[in-house]
């Protein structure tokens, strides 16, 4: 990809943020797409090298159907919960991942759990720009490899999530103190993805992921503000494929329980 070729940006949060921060580092011209930009008119205007959706995962799919067509072969994605179904439901075939591994909050530097992933369209520039800022990040280039990067994190991210939503604590209590808990929501949530992603998943290669991760910040907090959308996500993809998840759905009880 040559040097200077301009990169949209959709979504300017705290990740698009700080990838903005990197690509202009690297000398990309960066515009940003943000509720009320007019995107057909920008289409016209910019041909970018790359067009990150930066938005969060309640608005991806709005945002994939208002993208214009001349920039559906330049998508680059990063939301947590990704599988290949969510972009071949919007009939992309070209495009980049984005498999974040570090947390950017208001008023602070980004904070690294694990090395982010970059698969496919502009790997490597996302790479070079997050290098720019101290992010590690790595290239991998076969789509094996990227499902299961993305399944390590979904595991993770809905496990910590929704076991905190009874528990609480910090990732390193939930493994020490409640891991009953973690291994049961654990095994719902990749029965789940085993059907997101048409693949069997074994256990015994994904739990040791799941435990470097937590390994890797353990005063991270387990249930953020998401944590009831993502049981509620992972409820709707249970019950679409007719699979059993007594954890998880013990856990949405209490918290209807106590609403």
């Amino acid at each position: 990809m040559p040097d200077r070729e301009p990169i949209i940006i959709v979504g300017m949060g705290e990740l698009g943020g700080v990838l903005a921060r990197g690509l202009l580092r690297l000398g990309h011209p960066v515009f940003p797409v943000l509720r009320d930009t007019p995107r057909a008119e920008l289409a016209e205007r910019v041909a970018p090298a790359l067009v990150i959706v930066a938005v969060g995962e309640a608005e991806l799919d709005a945002a994939l159907a208002s993208t214009p067509a001349r920039w559906k072969d330049r998508l680059v994605l990063l939301q947590n919960e990704l599988v290949p179904a969510t972009w071949q439901s919007h009939a992309l075939a070209e495009l980049g991942v984005l498999v974040v591994w570090f947390e950017k909050k208001p008023g602070f530097e980004p904070r690294v759990l694990l090395p982010s992933v970059a698969w496919g369209r502009g790997a490597a520039t996302l790479v070079n720009a997050l290098a720019r800022l101290g992010i590690p990040a790595r290239v991998v280039t076969e789509r094996e490899a990227l499902v299961t990067e993305l399944i390590v994190k979904n595991l993770y991210i809905l496990v910590t999530n929704i076991a905190g939503l009874r528990v609480g604590g910090t990732v390193a209590e939930l493994w020490s103190e409640h891991r009953e808990l973690a291994l049961a929501v654990a095994a719902d949530v990749l029965a789940v993805q085993a059907r997101l992603t048409d693949r069997a998943l074994s256990a015994e290669a994904l739990i040791p992921r799941l435990r470097e991760a937590i390994d890797a910040d353990p005063a991270h907090r387990c249930a953020g503000r998401s944590a009831p959308a993502r049981l509620a996500r992972a409820l709707t993809h249970a019950a679409r494929f007719g699979i059993a998840v007594p954890a998880l759905r013990a856990i949405a009880e209490e918290q209807a329980s106590t609403s």
